[in-house]
C-alpha cells in the first residue's frame, strides 16, 4: 500500500520509520510522499530517511493523491487539523490512520461521524497504550472476569516536570489547538477505561484549574532561548542541544513562526494543569480519574472494584521531551510495575508481567504491525481501535472541559448526534 505522512513533526517518526525501516512492514507498503506547510522539517524527514520523496503543501492535497497514486495516509499533525484530512481521506476512499487524537471538540468530531456514515468507511485511531503487554495483561484478567463485575475505577495519572511541563512550550498549550490535555493527553487514558470496561461513557462531571504553570510560579519570559533568567529556572530547554529538536523546530522557525521553546509560565497558556471528574459509564460503573503535569515522577496508579474482589497496577514511567535526542529518551525500567489482585474473601496475589523494549512498554512495535500488515496476527482483545473508538475517548475529555466551563454535569448524548448503530 501507498502511504503518504501528512505532518512530519517529532510524532510522525514512528510511523516513517516502520514504513521505511521495519522490514516485515516495508514488504507490504511504501512510503511514497509526505505533507506539511513546512518545507524544512519535510527536508529533515528525507535527509533522516536518506530518501528523496516529493513534499506537499496542505493546499496539495488532493494533487498528491493524483500524483503519486495515494492508498493510505497518515495524520500526525496538530490536533485541530486532523478532522481535515481524515474526512478528505474517508472520502477519497483511502486507509485512513491518525493520531490521537481523533480531534479536538464535539463538532468536529460530528463532521467525521458524518464522513463515516456518509462513505461507509471507517478509520484507524493510534491508541498504542492498549497494546503494552501490562495493560493488555488488565483486560485478560477483567475479560475472565477474575473480579466480577466492575462497579468501580479508580485512575490517576502523573505527569512529572519534565514531560509534563512540555506540553505548555508548544502549541498544545492552546485549547483551540489541542483541546486542552482533557483532550490530548487524557483520550489515552479514557480509551483504556473504555476498552478495559468494554463501556462508552454516558456522563461526566470535572473541575480543572491552572495551578502551577503560571506567571506567579516564576518569572516570565517568551522563549528560554532568549530568556534572561533561564540560568535559575528549572524548565529551560536549550533546542540547541539537540540536533533532532534543532533541525526539526529551531532552523525552520522563519517558515512558520513556531516556538517549540515557549515559556511554562506564559499567561497565554490557557489549559489547565490540575484536573479531576467522575463519570458515569453506559454499564453504570463510575469512573474516578485525576491528570497531574507536576508530579515528582511519571506514571499512573489504576484500580478496579468488582463484585468478586479488586483489581490494582502501579506503574512508575520514565520521562522523556518528545523529539528530543539524548539522555532524556530513557525506556521504561524493569520492576518498576506492580500488577496485584485482591479476590474477597481470599489471599491477594501478585501477577508478573511484561516490559519489553521499545516505545510505550513495548507497545508501539505490536501497534504498528497491526495497523500496517494486511493479516496480522489475530488479537482476543481487540486491541486495534476505530472510529467509534476515537469519538468515545475524546467525548470524555470533551465533555469534561464543557462541565467545568458550564460548572454541571454533561451528557455525552448532548454533545453529538450519533448515526443509526454507530458502534455495534
Amino acid at each position: 500500500m501507498r502511504y503518504a505522512v501528512i505532518g512530519t513533526g517529532s510524532r510522525s517518526a514512528m510511523y516513517y520509520e516502520a514504513l521505511v525501516e521495519n522490514e516485515k512492514i516495508a514488504a507490504e507498503n511504501e512510503l511514497v510522499a509526505l505533507l506539511d506547510l513546512n518545507q524544512t522539517r519535510m527536508n529533515y524527514v528525507n535527509e533522516k530517511l536518506g530518501l528523496e520523496l516529493p513534499t506537499y503543501k496542505p493546499h496539495q492535497f488532493d494533487e498528491m493523491l493524483a500524483a503519486e497514486n495515494i492508498e493510505g495516509i497518515v495524520v500526525t499533525t496538530k490536533d485541530s487539523h486532523h478532522h481535515e484530512y481524515i474526512i478528505k481521506g474517508l472520502k477519497n476512499e483511502l486507509k485512513v490512520i491518525t493520531e490521537k487524537p481523533m480531534t479536538t471538540n464535539e463538532a468536529k468530531n460530528q463532521e467525521i461521524l458524518e464522513a463515516m456514515e456518509e462513505t461507509g468507511n471507517d478509520l484507524t485511531v493510534t491508541f498504542n497504550y492498549r497494546y503494552s503487554p501490562y495493560r493488555s495483561k488488565v483486560k485478560e484478567l477483567l475479560q475472565e472476569g477474575v473480579i466480577g463485575e466492575v462497579t468501580m475505577v479508580e485512575f490517576h495519572w502523573y505527569l512529572d516536570t519534565t514531560h509534563g511541563a512540555d506540553y505548555y512550550r508548544r502549541w498544545h498549550g492552546e485549547k483551540r489547538n489541542s483541546g486542552s490535555l482533557w483532550v490530548h493527553k487524557a483520550t489515552h487514558h479514557f480509551d483504556l477505561v473504555n476498552w478495559w470496561l468494554d463501556s462508552a461513557p454516558e456522563e461526566v462531571f470535572a473541575f480543572g484549574e491552572k495551578r502551577f504553570y503560571k506567571p506567579e510560579t516564576f518569572q516570565y519570559r517568551m522563549r528560554c532561548k532568549d530568556c534572561d533568567v533561564k540560568d535559575e529556572c528549572n524548565f529551560e530547554l536549550d533546542m540547541s542541544s539537540s540536533d533532532k529538536l534543532s533541525a526539526l523546530y529551531l532552523e525552520a522557525e522563519d517558515e512558520d513562526g513556531y516556538f517549540r521553546d515557549r515559556c511554562v509560565f506564559s499567561p497565554e497558556i490557557n489549559i489547565w494543569d490540575t484536573r479531576a471528574l467522575t463519570v458515569r459509564y453506559q454499564n453504570k460503573a463510575l469512573l474516578s480519574y485525576s491528570l497531574n503535569n507536576y508530579a515528582p515522577y511519571e506514571g499512573y496508579k489504576v484500580a478496579f472494584i468488582g463484585t468478586k474482589g479488586r483489581i490494582e497496577q502501579d506503574v512508575v514511567e520514565a520521562s522523556y521531551i518528545s523529539g528530543h535526542d539524548g539522555e532524556l529518551e530513557r525506556q521504561t525500567p524493569d520492576n518498576n510495575i506492580r500488577l496485584e489482585v485482591f479476590p474477597l474473601f481470599k489471599e491477594s496475589y501478585t501477577i508478573d508481567v511484561e516490559v519489553e523494549e521499545g516505545g510505550h512498554g513495548g507497545g508501539d512495535k505490536r501497534l504498528l504491525e497491526d495497523i500496517f500488515l494486511e493479516n496480522p496476527e489475530a488479537d482476543p482483545l481487540g486491541r486495534k481501535a476505530g472510529g467509534y473508538d476515537g469519538a468515545m475517548s475524546i467525548l470524555t475529555g470533551i465533555a469534561a472541559r464543557r462541565s467545568i466551563e458550564k460548572e454541571q454535569p454533561i451528557k455525552i448524548k448532548n454533545l453529538v448526534k450519533f448515526p443509526a448503530n454507530f458502534g455495534s
